[in-house]
């Protein structure tokens, strides 16, 4: 089967052997796949990772393993991206996304989508509605980790609220929150990326337009900029005892200045992987429209280029096709 692996080079394999199937598992077909920021992350080293990449996919389930409802071959799937090992704290907790045991599709020790056909535990696999098309379906996971701020905090109807960052990711969480009527405001470089929040409804401002009285006066700010920059500007917006979400994954070659976190006693919350049902239960009914996402749609024949239009830096959803 054709597979796309790193192997501390990005290439397709085109012989690459299909998984087996084990009793708990099922066998995918690969319809579509986004690509992530961390998959292009680990083409420069992250996680020491070699294998195929991928971890946000539509599917369609080909093969079950014995111990699998034989009714969900052929049907149309997403799934789950942590493995979990069904056996600790964190998985009795339903936190498997945390379990210390823990393999990650694409991403640690499991193959990933950008391939014919890959496996996930059946516990992973989500069955999805026929009214959500490939390209909606494949941006599930990380709209999903959009809603995850909303399971980890209580945001009040007056509470001032402020998104930073104005790339994919911060437009996954605008079109979450804007879903859900959450009042808040979202603030970024770039007005055309902006304006798809404002179609939504949605407060937005410009990084050149914010003045000293927005310091130090919102409730709860969320960082989506990735940046060191960023998660200060961030930081800066905070009121005193308020708190920081960050959502992306930073990683200074400078110390960062956290002397207002101090002193402001301000709760950072870490934010990472959400759960696929409540998003799909939003797409089913049309609350979220992703299609002013997607910047390209690539045969996965043409990888490079693919790869080559994500790393630019207006671009904002690559989609490969299978």
């Amino acid at each position: 089967m054709k597979a796309l692996v790193y192997n501390k080079e990005l290439k397709l394999d085109n012989n690459y052997p299909i998984p087996d199937v084990k009793e708990n598992e099922v066998l995918i077909k690969t319809l579509m796949v986004g690509i992530c920021n961390t998959d292009y992350e680990i083409t420069k080293g992250y996680m020491g990772y070699q294998g195929v990449l991928g971890h946000e996919f539509v599917g369609i389930v080909e093969k079950t393993g014995s111990n699998v409802d034989k009714n969900l071959i052929n049907k149309r799937v997403v799934g789950e991206i942590n493995l979990a090992c069904n056996n600790c704290e964190w998985c009795h907790k339903g936190l498997g996304r945390h379990c210390p045991n823990r393999s990650t599709l694409g991403i640690f020790k499991k193959d990933g989508c950008f391939s014919e056909y890959f496996t996930l535990p059946k516990e992973n696999v989500i069955e999805i509605s026929d009214n959500i098309d490939n390209e909606t379906a494949t941006f599930t996971e990380p709209l999903a980790a959009a809603y995850e701020i909303l399971e980890q905090l209580h945001i009040r109807p007056d509470s001032k609220v402020a998104l930073v960052g104005d790339g994919k990711l911060g437009l996954c969480i605008s079109l979450v929150f804007s879903a859900l009527n959450i009042d808040f405001i979202h603030i970024g470089k770039h007005e055309e990326k902006l304006n798809i929040s404002k179609s939504n409804g949605v407060k937005t401002m410009l990084l050149s337009e914010l003045k000293d009285s927005h310091k130090k006066s919102f409730d709860f700010v969320i960082e989506a900029t990735g940046s060191t920059g960023g998660f200060e500007l961030s930081s800066s917006l905070v009121k005193p005892r308020g708190t920081l979400v960050l959502k992306s994954t930073i990683t200074a070659k400078e110390g960062l200045n956290l002397a207002s976190i101090v002193v402001d006693e301000i709760t950072v919350v870490g934010s990472r992987c959400g759960q696929f049902r409540p998003i799909l239960r939003l797409l089913e009914q049309g609350k979220i429209n992703v299609k002013p996402l997607i910047s390209g749609i690539y045969s996965v024949d043409d990888f490079e280029k693919a790869f080559e239009e994500n790393s630019k830096k207006d671009t904002l959803k690559i989609l490969v096709k299978f």
